[in-house]
């Protein structure tokens, strides 16, 4: 295998047709997400091999997203069935046309029951590229422990580890956070931040006052690429002492969700089929473009043929 490995807890969508009150919502749409997920499946679209590891619960919803991920061309061979846990659900709703609304039924999930024991240390070893997030060991102690063993393990066979910051403060607080995600990014070799992120990981009072100073102060916690994700204004990396900057696709955004998760498919599948940086962070740019053009987490993640589109003049047909 040298493709991309990545676990943790992908939920059950139910997201508001319309604008408005969620109570006054009288369809909801059917979908599944979750971020490793999404960047498992915008890696396939790219034509790389995914796999993805995870609990659902032995329900309607752990069906749908495993056979989401199946369709998508992921692996999800070692997945587990969780009996004694539902699969997680999140129910997503727009208050007005420019903001969303999430809510989230995790507590006692299936995916919040993952332990070290559903790591199996053959793939991880295997793997091209080990991808992580922060969200994961916000779950529970065990599911912060198979956090920890799997990147001991990629770490052990020489596989390049990934980690999203990919902060929710539902989740735990900003003080454990820093506490553990900084330790996590001392042994990872990519890490990608937003702006906010940045700040919570080198503290209050250490705020970076511009963008270079954030990437200097986030390699200083030991990855060798840092990936700043700046949103509509681009991303910004730092790789062997030399800055580089992508500018964002002017694009028509409709559902900003998974936004980030895009871009973190199009680096690291460009990351294994071995472009430079600048090639992967153009195409971490473009696949976010085109997720935020249609509703879902993953479902507007583009194919390789399909990049060129962006560049299309407008009212262009492909026949």
């Amino acid at each position: 295998m040298t493709g991309l490995v990545t676990f943790g807890e992908t939920m059950a969508l139910l997201a508001a047709a319309d604008v408005g009150p969620l109570r006054h919502q009288p369809l909801l749409h059917l979908r599944t997400g979750g971020a490793e997920s999404n960047v498992a499946v915008g890696l396939s679209r790219l034509g790389g091999r995914a796999t993805w590891i995870g609990r659902v619960g032995d329900d309607e919803l752990g069906e749908l997203v495993l056979a989401d991920m199946r369709a998508e061309g992921v692996d999800v061979d070692h997945a587990v069935v969780d009996p004694g846990g539902p699969t997680g659900l999140m129910i997503r709703s727009r208050r007005t046309a420019t903001v969303a609304r999430v809510a989230y039924y995790r507590s006692g999930s299936a995916g919040s029951r993952l332990a070290p024991s559903d790591v199996p240390v053959d793939v991880v070893r295997a793997a091209g590229v080990l991808h992580v997030t922060g969200i994961t060991p916000a779950l529970s102690p065990s599911a912060r422990a198979a956090t920890f063993a799997a990147v001991e393990e990629a770490r052990a066979a020489g596989v390049p580890v990934s980690l999203d910051v990919n902060h929710r403060a539902a989740l735990w607080g900003a003080d454990e956070a820093r506490y553990v995600v900084t330790d996590l990014a001392a042994r990872v070799d990519v890490l990608f931040a937003g702006e906010d992120e940045a700040e919570l990981l080198l503290g209050a009072g250490a705020a970076p006052a511009d963008a270079s100073a954030a990437l200097l102060g986030l390699a200083g916690l030991g990855p060798a690429h840092v990936v700043l994700k700046r949103g509509a204004r681009g991303a910004i990396a730092f790789v062997d002492g030399v800055v580089l900057d992508v500018p964002p696709h002017p694009v028509v955004p409709i559902d900003a969700v998974g936004a980030v998760d895009a871009f973190v498919a199009g680096y690291l599948a460009e990351l294994l089929a071995g472009g430079d940086v600048k090639t992967r962070l153009a195409t971490g740019a473009a696949c976010g473009a085109f997720v935020v053009t249609v509703q879902g987490d993953w479902e507007g993640l583009p194919s390789r043929r399909e990049l060129a589109l962006l560049a299309a003049p407008s009212g262009t047909v492909v026949r």
